[in-house]
């Protein structure tokens, strides 16, 4: 069960960071369009474009602390004899757990400020988009924590999963 609801939970993911690429490269492909053949673009492409790659970032951030695709200075730790490298992983992941339940707080008074502003162009409120830092820190927690929680139980060497396809 728990293994469906992880693969259920990277998919939701996936999903997510393909539907804010999507529409990147929509604003993008108008905004390009706007220039090159009718000499004016949109006003709100460039916001548009703003707004996806942060929702980009924010729904991708976890699976790339799953995948290893962050920067990741581990040239000293893994060289380490024994158990030490794996400490290392599982003090990691518990740093970022921690440092990103520190932060849930604080990014959720910024979502609440947007609810004062909306954006220029789009006329959307800033809550919607001040989110995607929310996001954020809740994708990177629920993916350490995941790693933390497996390496705990035995299930998980800490290792970044590189095939996105195998289960952790």
């Amino acid at each position: 069960m728990w293994k469906q609801l992880y693969s259920g939970l990277i998919a939701l993911f996936q999903v997510a960071v393909g539907l804010a690429f999507a529409v990147l490269i929509f604003a993008v492909l108008v905004q390009v369009l706007g220039r090159s053949v009718f000499n004016s673009s949109p006003v709100w492409t460039e916001e548009l474009t703003r707004f996806a790659l942060l929702y980009l970032t924010a729904f991708g951030v976890g699976l790339s602390y799953r995948t290893g695709d962050l920067v990741n200075v581990d040239i000293i730790s893994e060289t380490l004899p024994g158990r030490l490298p794996f400490i290392l992983r599982l003090i990691s992941a518990l740093a970022t757990v921690g440092l990103c339940a520190a932060l849930i707080l604080p990014s959720w008074r910024f979502t609440m400020i947007g609810s004062l502003q909306t954006s220029p162009a789009l006329g959307w409120k800033m809550t919607f988009i001040h989110a995607s830092v929310l996001v954020l820190i809740a994708s990177l927690l629920l993916f350490a924590l995941i790693r933390g929680l497996a390496m705990l139980s035995g299930r998980s060497d800490g290792r970044p999963v590189f095939n996105p396809d195998l289960p952790q």
